[in-house]
């Protein structure tokens, strides 16, 4: 039976990174993680994983996934594809087609739009360097769905950092 109730740990995502940057795959974190990275400290706990990978190098993530015992859980390509393991931990992939400018274009759901997430910058996540969405995607990718209280706290933590403005509904344009 699988649980849906662990999160994923400093450990967990060090552990992954590690063996996608042994596969030579470029991939950057985004999500709630990607926030912490670029806070260079866990601020939360975090019920999955969000990576940016190249559409060029999904089969390889997918053989190490299947390596460490993740399963498909929801597959939305070419969109997203969530893993599930058996211990509930959850890793959301961001398939991108790589761009001139280092970063990637995500085909939205509709099959047509396409997001463009910019080159990753860097970031710390258990004292150690990671790639990572640029604040400025973060908070672009946190705009058009209704923010919970996660989302709100996610970027208060931003804007103060970084000292920017925030749009609504997180501040003022």
């Amino acid at each position: 039976m699988v649980r849906h109730d662990r999160t994923v740990d400093e450990g967990d995502v060090t552990e992954l990174l590690d063996q996608l940057r042994a596969a030579e795959v470029l991939a950057w974190v985004d999500g709630g993680w990607g926030v912490d990275a670029l806070l260079g400290e866990q601020s939360r706990p975090h019920s999955d994983l969000d990576l940016v990978v190249g559409q060029p190098d999904l089969e390889v993530v997918h053989d190490i996934l299947w390596t460490l015992r993740f399963e498909v859980a929801r597959d939305w390509l070419p969109n997203a594809i969530a893993y599930l393991d058996l211990a509930g931990r959850q890793v959301d992939l961001h398939p991108v087609d790589p761009t001139p400018d280092g970063g990637g274009d995500q085909i939205q759901l509709d099959g047509l739009t396409r997001w463009h997430y910019s080159a990753p910058v860097a970031g710390v996540i258990g004292n150690r360097a990671v790639l990572c969405c640029p604040v400025e995607d973060q908070v672009r990718c946190h705009l058009g769905y209704p923010p919970r209280d996660t989302d709100f706290e996610d970027l208060r933590r931003l804007g103060e950092r970084f000292g920017i403005p925030l749009p609504p509904p997180f501040g003022t344009a």
